[in-house]
């Protein structure tokens, strides 16, 4: 996918994210949310959210001890106004990550993994992932070649949930295309 460049097309992604997730984020969930599909970098994502917070188009809560960030009436009004400015597929397939990236951490997930190499030049990978710390999903897999390692890495450390919704979809026949 298409990586955003001009400040104002990262500004309006980020806003349209955030319009369309409905409530306030840390800064964590925000940065995790904009930089999940490859889309934004992170200078500049961390650039223009600065921006967007000194224009008040999103504003900075505290609740107790945590510091927590919302779009503004300002910044609703810039997103729906210029959102069409975006591609479509752009917008939509980075809403529908980033909310289920945010209910992968809303249920308590979490994700690990280890590998090692094997005397035979393979390697041995294990992907898991926890519900307050009971494992809903723990995967062993022998892999042939280093390049195809280093991309299941990739791929779970950037997207478990991505991973274990794959894999549910694939072991209860909801994806038959593969078989």
């Amino acid at each position: 996918m298409a990586q955003l460049r001009e400040k104002n097309d990262i500004k309006i992604f980020i806003l349209y994210l955030m319009r369309h997730v409905g409530y306030p984020l840390d800064f964590s969930n925000i940065n995790d949310i904009v930089l999940q599909d490859g889309i934004v970098n992170y200078f500049d994502f961390a650039e223009c959210f600065a921006e967007l917070i000194d224009a008040k188009n999103i504003e900075e809560l505290t609740e107790g001890e945590e510091t927590l960030y919302a779009i503004t009436e300002q910044g609703k009004s810039v997103s729906d106004s210029l959102q069409s400015d975006l591609m479509m597929m752009i917008r939509e397939k980075s809403l529908k990550s980033a909310l289920r990236l945010l209910d992968f951490k809303k249920k308590g997930l979490a994700s690990k993994y280890t590998w090692e190499p094997l005397p035979d030049g393979r390697y041995l990978f294990n992907c898991r992932i926890t519900e307050r710390k009971a494992d809903i999903m723990n995967v062993t897999l022998t892999v042939d070649n280093k390049k195809m390692l280093d991309r299941m890495l990739y791929n779970f450390d950037n997207k478990p949930e991505t991973v274990y919704r794959g894999l549910l979809s694939v072991l209860t026949g909801e994806i038959n295309y593969l078989l």
